[in-house]
C-alpha cells in the first residue's frame, strides 16, 4: 500500500458516525486512497465464532463485497445500515477507491488508536455525540482521547444540531 493514503473513520452506524462518514467521503477520500471503516465493540461483547477468533487483533479487512452482505458481517456481529451502505457503495463507484472494514472487540479508545498505528492509518475521521460537559467528564469522550494520542492528523465531525426541532 506505499503511496496509497489509507483513510480510517471510526464507525458505529449512528447519527454522527455517519455523518462523519460522509463529511470525510466528501472532503477527504480522493481516487486511489483506501477507505477504511473502523468498527469497535464495546467491551464485554464477546460470544462466538469470528470474534473469539479476532479478538485479540481485529478482524481481517472485510472487502465492500462483504461489508454488503449481512450474512457475512452477521458472523462478526456488525450489522451495517442501509444508509452507510449507500454512502460507501457510492464513493466506492464514483471515485477510485477501495472500501474495507476491519473489527476489533474492547474499549474503543484504545482499538482505535490500535488501528491508527497498525494498518497504519494516514488520517482519522471520528464523529463526536456532542455531550456536555458533565456527561464527557463521567463517560470519558472517546473523540478527545483520541485526538490527544493519536499518531496521525484527526478530524472531529461535530454532530450537526437542527434549530427546527
Amino acid at each position: 500500500m506505499e503511496g496509497e493514503r489509507r483513510v480510517g473513520v471510526a464507525v458505529d452506524f449512528s447519527a454522527c458516525s455517519k455523518q462523519a462518514l460522509k463529511w470525510a467521503v466528501d472532503n477527504v477520500a480522493r481516487d486511489g486512497d483506501h477507505l477504511i471503516l473502523i468498527y469497535v465493540h464495546p467491551e464485554g461483547y464477546y460470544e462466538t465464532g469470528e470474534m473469539q477468533l479476532w479478538e485479540t487483533v481485529g478482524s481481517p479487512f472485510l472487502p465492500l463485497s462483504e461489508i454488503s452482505d449481512s450474512e457475512i458481517t452477521k458472523k462478526y456481529g456488525v450489522n451495517p445500515d442501509p444508509e452507510t451502505l449507500d454512502i460507501i457503495n457510492t464513493v466506492a463507484t464514483q471515485k477510485q477507491i477501495v472500501v474495507v472494514m476491519k473489527i476489533y472487540w474492547g474499549d474503543p479508545r484504545e482499538k482505535i488508536l490500535e488501528a491508527i498505528d497498525k494498518i497504519p492509518l494516514s488520517c482519522l475521521v471520528i464523529g463526536n455525540r456532542g455531550l456536555g460537559k458533565l456527561k464527557r467528564a463521567f463517560m470519558g469522550s472517546v473523540s478527545n482521547h483520541i485526538v490527544n494520542n493519536a499518531a496521525c492528523p484527526v478530524t472531529v465531525v461535530k454532530k450537526v444540531v437542527n434549530h427546527e426541532d
